[in-house]
């Protein structure tokens, strides 16, 4: 079996890497700049013309987009193709604001199921398996891009969709699947939920987890892995970019290498918008380098990451990102501190403690609070009130440490946290802030 699915550009050298960007690069400026309205208008008003982009070392003059430009122009003023040569639309939830619409040519589509293909076989998966695809269909754009990938790459594809937690469990059982793709949370809420209805994972042909959507740590990682009884791989994709299939984790799992022929990351500082070195954190940005109904220049994720371009086992030479560790608009400051959910996640998977848990932030008179709920479990938890209140004060004790500012833990009963079939609800921001 070979490791790679387009091994010619997944191997290729630094150099052939890059003149290619080059090449599309400026393709893909002079071709917004002829078909989209508002980069002509942004180009036009930095003073920069797409004769001025000779390759990637010019991208630092063009202008920046954000998600508010795309919400600016609901729903098809940034396509850059008339709408008889779109495909297929998708859109983003629309949970902070207008729903976000993208559209795919036909081209599109190919590129897309070629790129996630890449990362199936990046995570051990051949013609042969099965890959149960549990990410929603529909809008959302993971269902349809691991099921496409699946296609392209010649595996069987099992279309479940989201949902219906015991029916999941069963095609798993009677259909043999052999990898599973969704949510993080999802997948910790399906391990879990089999170990309640007394299957043995361990029995099952299951044995790759294709996850993203959402933020997860190391410490979730392994907690899927016990429970599924399987090898977890990070993958990480945007709606406004393509979907999954951007980056994905390969065996050696120290990044996800970004598919570098299709899309050029940049790591920037947030507020000077300069690139910083390899291993700092910074914003990520994306230019996408191929897509024909809907180019996006340098789109500003408000993700955090890193990048190294340190050679990889696997062979595979496209740079690689760090799993996002955090975001700049869904950090939350308690006084003046900036906390990310995914601090307390490790915290609580450290002392192996359930990963069903909620933030509550409030504001008592002019003071932020904030609680980390979390759920009691059998294995944790004896009856006594005097064991909750030890564990409690243990935790508050671990987070202030982690977090550099007090926080009240509070265990509930199991069960009582809503569980999500979709990205989970990490937060609830009680205080008033417009």
């Amino acid at each position: 079996m070979s490791n790679y699915y387009q091994p010619d550009i997944e191997t290729a050298s630094r150099e052939e890497i890059e003149k290619l960007q080059s090449e599309r690069l400026v393709k893909a400026v002079k071709r917004v700049y002829e078909k989209v309205p508002i980069y002509r208008e942004r180009m036009d008003e930095a003073g920069v013309k797409p004769e001025d982009i000779k390759g990637i070392e010019d991208l630092y003059k063009l202008p920046f987009t954000s998600k508010q430009d795309l919400r600016d122009t609901y729903p098809y003023g940034m396509f850059a193709v008339p709408m008889e040569e779109v495909a297929r639309l998708h859109a983003s939830s629309g949970t902070t604001g207008k729903q976000i619409v993208v559209g795919y040519t036909q081209n599109d589509l190919d590129i897309w199921g070629d790129i996630v293909a890449r990362q199936l076989v990046a995570a051990g998966i051949t013609k042969k398996d099965k890959v149960h695809v549990a990410y929603g269909y529909g809008l959302f754009t993971g269902g349809l891009g691991i099921a496409e990938g699946s296609r392209r790459l010649g595996c069987t594809s099992i279309p479940v969709s989201s949902g219906n937690t015991a029916r999941q469990l069963t095609i798993m059982q009677d259909f043999l699947s052999d990898a599973i793709a969704c949510t993080p949370s999802y997948a910790m809420y399906l391990g879990e939920s089999a170990a309640k209805a007394g299957i043995d994972t361990s029995k099952l042909p299951l044995r790759a987890g294709i996850f993203g959507a959402e933020p997860w740590t190391e410490e979730m990682r392994k907690e899927i892995e016990k429970s599924l009884n399987i090898k977890a791989y990070d993958i990480y994709g945007l709606t406004e970019i393509m979907g999954p299939g951007v980056a994905y984790e390969c065996s050696e799992q120290r990044g996800m290498h970004v598919n570098e022929d299709h899309f050029i990351i940049e790591i920037l500082d947030p507020e000077t918008h300069k690139p910083v070195p390899d291993g700092e954190k910074g914003e990520i940005v994306f230019t996408c380098l191929t897509k024909e109904a809907f180019p996006l220049i340098r789109f500003r994720t408000k993700d955090i990451g890193t990048v190294t371009h340190e050679k990889c086992a696997c062979g595979r030479t496209f740079v690689r990102m760090s799993k996002p560790m955090g975001r700049i608009d869904d950090m939350l400051i308690i006084r003046g501190v900036n906390v990310f959910p995914s601090q307390i996640e490790t915290v609580l998977l450290q002392m192996n403690l359930s990963p069903n848990y909620q933030i509550i932030v409030d504001r008592k008179g002019v003071l932020d609070t904030i609680e980390v709920q979390v759920e009691m479990t059998e294995d944790t938890f004896s009856d006594t009130i005097s064991d909750i209140s030890r564990y409690e004060r243990e935790l508050a004790d671990r987070l202030k440490s982690v977090l550099g500012i007090a926080a009240k833990a509070t265990f509930v009963s199991a069960g009582s946290i809503a569980r999500s079939e979709g990205k989970a609800k990490r937060v609830i921001d009680r205080r008033n802030l417009v």
